[in-house]
C-alpha cells in the first residue's frame, strides 16, 4: 500500500474513532514521520501525468514503454526511470495474464528470417462476436519483414475459396510473396487455396499441428489485435466490426510503435529500410 493511501487510513482512524495520531499510526504500523511528510509538487510532473493519463485513456492497452515512445515523439524528453515512477504513481499499470507453460517439443527446420518486403507473409484466423452473441471470423495477413498488416478480412464464415480471393486481391497491388506461412486449418489445406500459390509460384509453409510457435509473428500480431481492438470495442453489426477493425489496422500500420522495429510504425520502417521497394508485377 502506498504512503498516500496509508495516510488516508490514519486520518480515518483519527476522525472515526477519536484516537491520537500516535495511536492510529501504531495500529497501522505507520511511521509518524512518513504520515506527516508533505511532498513538494513539481509543476512539470503534473503536466507529464496529465498527458500520460490522456494517452492511456485513449490507447487503453498501451503500456509504459509505448506511452513513453509516443510522448518522446511529441517532444517530452523524460528519463525512462522517472517516467516509470510517474506511470506507477498515476496507477496506469496494465494487468497482464500469467504466461502458460508449454511442454517442450523438437522444432521443425527453421525457415530463414525475411530480409525484404514480400519475402514472407503470414496469415491466420481469429474469432470474436457481435453484441448479440453472433460470432464472426477475421482473416489476418501480415508481411513478416515490415510487420505491416496487409489485410484483416471480416465475415461470419470464411472458406478456402474466400481466403484465396483475399490473398489474390492483396497481391494485385502489393505483389506476390515468395512464401506464405500458415497453420493446418481446413481453410489453408483446401484445394481452392492450394491452386493459387501453385499458379503464382508461391510456397505454402505449413506449421506443425498444434504448434503455434512455428508461426510466432502472426500469433503475436493476433494477440495485440485482440488486446487492443477486439477486447476494447462493442460491435453492433458485421459492418460496424469491419469498419472499426479497419481503422485499427491503419492505426497499427501508420502510428503504433513496434518494439521489434526500433519503435517505428511498420510503414515508417518500410520507408526507411526499403525505400526502393516496388510491388512486383500483378498476377493475372
Amino acid at each position: 500500500m502506498k504512503p498516500a493511501q496509508r495516510r488516508v487510513l490514519v486520518d480515518h482512524l483519527r476522525t472515526g474513532y477519536r484516537v491520537s495520531e500516535r495511536r492510529a499510526c501504531a495500529v497501522l504500523n505507520e511511521w509518524r514521520t512518513i504520515y506527516r511528510y508533505q511532498g513538494i509538487a513539481r509543476p512539470e510532473e503534473q503536466l507529464i501525468l496529465k498527458r500520460m493519463t490522456e494517452i492511456a485513456h485513449t490507447r487503453v492497452r498501451y503500456g509504459f514503454r509505448r506511452i513513453h515512445v509516443l510522448m518522446a515523439r511529441e517532444g517530452w524528453h523524460i528519463n525512462h526511470k522517472r517516467f516509470f515512477r510517474l506511470y506507477q504513481l498515476a496507477g496506469l499499470n496494465l494487468r497482464m495474464k500469467r504466461p502458460r507453460r508449454h511442454v517442450s517439443a523438437a522444432r521443425r527446420v527453421a525457415q530463414p528470417t525475411a530480409q525484404q518486403p514480400n519475402e514472407a507473409w503470414s496469415m491466420d484466423f481469429i474469432s470474436d462476436m457481435l453484441f448479440d452473441g453472433k460470432r464472426f471470423r477475421a482473416l489476418t495477413l501480415i508481411d513478416t519483414f515490415t510487420r505491416e498488416c496487409l489485410a484483416i478480412h471480416v465475415e461470419t464464415s470464411i472458406k478456402g475459396e474466400r481466403v484465396a480471393d483475399v490473398v489474390h486481391e492483396i497481391s494485385r497491388h502489393r505483389g506476390v510473396p515468395a512464401r506464405i506461412q500458415v497453420d493446418n486449418g481446413s481453410e489453408f489445406i483446401s484445394k481452392a487455396l492450394d491452386l493459387w500459390p501453385y499458379q503464382q509460384g508461391v510456397i505454402l509453409d505449413f506449421s506443425r499441428p498444434g504448434r503455434p510457435t512455428d508461426n510466432p509473428l502472426i500469433e503475436s500480431f493476433n494477440g495485440s489485435f485482440r488486446d487492443e481492438c477486439l477486447n476494447t470495442h462493442w460491435f453492433l453489426s458485421l459492418d460496424d466490426a469491419a469498419e472499426k477493425i479497419e481503422k485499427w489496422r491503419i492505426d497499427d500500420n501508420d502510428f503504433r510503435p513496434h518494439a521489434s522495429l526500433e519503435n517505428l510504425a511498420p510503414s515508417a520502417f518500410r520507408a526507411r529500410i526499403a525505400p526502393t521497394f516496388r510491388p512486383s508485377e500483378a498476377p493475372s
